[in-house]
């Protein structure tokens, strides 16, 4: 039995087990895309069906994950089918098991929810923590769950995503923010806020036109109709 059933890989020159950073930010991709989707529907057409197959695909993931093998995981497996040709990034395995246990555990909180058929603020509250989680993953190689992984076990999570728990002293030149890159930032969202009213004007004259123009052509076709 454990042969199939054990969590993470034995590989030299590390004293834990590890797992493939890429396939796992690779398969958080793919599982946020669905919630994405799934989220939209909800959105605009107050449509759960999509958010609902999530949450069991979501389940059955995090289950094989946490109780029998990560390799056996079906996003976990799509993620590898993307990545694959790129050399392993390895992290540790012990805080992965525990962020995904809280990543089985959220799951099951929405299918409670699918259950009592909740389609309330509570069911698009833990939609969205999924959502930001995998996001901060996905994105920015973040894995949330290994931050509280540190702060309840008091252990120091090893191997890292980007060598964050190594990293110690001076960072490097491409790793340094200044101010001048700060005040770029700050410019660039102002100017995104200050053209808003004039983009929503022009928005909204092009709707106005396509009104106008509907108006037009029903008018003719009445007048066609009056011909005859």
């Amino acid at each position: 039995m454990s042969k199939y059933f054990y969590f993470g890989e034995k590989v030299d020159g590390y004293e834990t087990r590890v797992l493939n950073e890429r396939e796992a930010r690779a398969s958080a991709g793919i599982i946020l895309l669905f919630a994405m989707v799934g989220f939209s529907f909800v959105a605009f057409r107050n449509d759960f069906f999509l958010t609902e197959l999530f949450s069991f695909t979501f389940v059955i993931e995090f289950f094989i994950r946490v109780f029998i093998n990560p390799k056996y995981a079906p996003y976990m497996i799509l993620g590898r089918m993307f990545v694959f040709n790129q050399k392993p990034e390895y992290v540790g395995a012990p805080q992965k098991h525990f962020a995904w246990s809280i990543g089985f555990a959220l799951g099951l909180i929405m299918i409670g929810l699918i259950v009592y058929n909740n389609t309330g603020y509570e069911r698009v509250a833990v939609c969205l923590l999924c959502i930001i989680f995998l996001y901060a993953e996905a994105v920015f190689g973040i894995c949330v769950g290994c931050k509280i992984y540190t702060l309840i076990t008091k252990k120091q999570a090893q191997h890292c995503p980007g060598g964050v728990c190594e990293m110690k002293g001076p960072k490097e030149e491409v790793q340094k923010i200044y101010p001048i890159q700060i005040a770029i930032v700050v410019a660039f969202l102002a100017l995104i806020y200050y053209a808003q009213p004039l983009i929503e004007d022009r928005v909204y004259a092009h709707e106005l036109s396509f009104e106008e123009l509907d108006a037009m052509e029903n008018s003719a076709m009445d007048d066609e109709e009056d011909d005859f």
